[in-house]
């Protein structure tokens, strides 16, 4: 990949990075791509206000419709990198790695446009990703319609540039969020016998619920349940009479989801029962597991190796319990979900989410490239092997 190649990558990617956008609001990262792919001549749909955008490449000859995706939201967190090109608006950063995803898809999307492969690429760039609903919504809205198989991928400090984790099955957790209201009597806190106490109720709630892990389900099963928040009472002397807890709940296995929630439910259920409350569960499917299906994971397999070589490939050993709203994408169609290495240039392991999350640039013409040649292969072509030396890299 040429030197001008890479620069515009760096480039759109700090101009994301300064000006970060949250789930549903991103108007100007939306235009900063439109104009993109205008100056690439790629036609595309636009969702308006809080919605994504769809690239639509047609090349000189019928083929398969292979889809990219990369997400386009930030998150609410103030930045402490103290890079040059750090968020110019307070309270938002892209902690996540988004702005370096739409560069990497934009950057593969030049590439392709240069020599477009039989058939159609659609690139897809999806808002709300941190809100677990964004992918729902455009393929309800038809943005998969014909689309044979689609990528994506990750950029994670994990791994150094010039790593890619490629798993077949299942690599994510299926994610729900839960909500448990109790509503009880209030009362004086020096009279309790005239009240049913909403905080001892939810008390006993959440020693309850953490039993459903410890002791119902298989630990050879990785399953999480979290509780995150929790709301009750107005002053120190008077007795509660309504709380509420909100968590998450973390499974890769159908079966284990399905014991959890049930459990959570009669746990609730009992204990409302014993302490003469009235409780209430509500649960919200946030995404189901990431699966990598066989055909499109050696795909990636293959196209990884041609790009850095075989030696390149990281295979995971259990999936990850983070959830990922690309497996809205994989309902009906096919594809692989990938890790790019990234770890920033000091060579220090920093998590995603954190106000000091950083990568290494290098990572963005790894990626392309993978990009590229993933699309490739998936329309029966194949490219010229690039050098695995991540150092020969510009």
């Amino acid at each position: 990949m040429d030197h001008t190649g890479v620069d515009r990558m760096v480039s759109l990617r700090r101009q994301f990075h300064r000006r970060p956008e949250l789930a549903f609001d991103e108007i100007e990262t939306a235009r900063t791509i439109m104009l993109e792919l205008d100056r690439l001549g790629i036609p595309y749909d636009y969702g308006g206000a809080g919605g994504g955008v769809v690239g639509r490449l047609v090349g000189s000859g019928p083929g398969r419709r292979i889809a990219l995706r990369a997400e386009m939201d930030a998150l609410p967190c103030e930045e402490e990198t103290g890079r040059p090109f750090t968020s110019a608006i307070p309270g938002r950063m892209h902690a996540c790695g988004h702005d370096v995803h739409m560069a990497m898809v934009l950057g593969s999307a030049a590439r392709l446009a240069a020599d477009p492969p039989p058939g159609e690429v659609v690139f897809v760039f999806q808002p709300a990703e941190e809100r677990g609903n964004g992918a729902r919504i455009m393929v309800e809205a038809g943005a998969l319609d014909g689309v044979d198989a689609i990528f994506a991928g990750h950029v994670t400090t994990e791994y150094p540039v010039g790593r890619i984790m490629v798993s077949e099955g299942t690599i994510t957790a299926h994610s729900d969020r839960f909500c448990i209201e109790v509503r009880g009597e209030s009362g004086h806190g020096a009279r309790p016998h005239e009240a049913v106490d909403a905080v001892l109720v939810t008390g006993l709630l959440i020693t309850s619920i953490q039993s459903l892990v410890s002791r119902y389900v298989n630990p050879v099963w990785p399953s999480v349940v979290t509780i995150g928040q929790v709301r009750a009472g107005t002053a120190a002397n008077i007795i509660a009479g309504y709380a509420a807890l909100d968590g998450i709940i973390r499974t890769t296995r159908p079966d284990v989801r399905r014991e959890i929630i049930e459990g959570l439910e009669r746990t609730a259920s009992a204990l409302g029962e014993l302490h003469r409350a009235r409780i209430d569960v509500r649960i919200d499917e946030s995404c189901p597991s990431v699966v990598n299906t066989p055909a499109e994971t050696a795909l990636a397999v293959d196209a990884v190796g041609e790009v850095l070589g075989e030696d390149a490939v990281v295979v995971a050993d259990h999936p990850s319990m983070g959830a990922e709203d690309f497996s809205w994408f994989l309902t009906d169609t096919p594809g692989c979900y990938v890790r790019f290495g990234a770890r920033s240039e000091t060579g220090e392991y920093i998590p995603l989410h954190s106000p000091k999350f950083d990568v290494d640039e290098r990572v963005l013409a790894v990626a392309a490239r993978y990009y590229e040649t993933v699309v490739r292969r998936a329309a029966g072509l194949s490219c010229v092997t690039l050098s695995a030396d991540v150092a020969d890299l510009p």
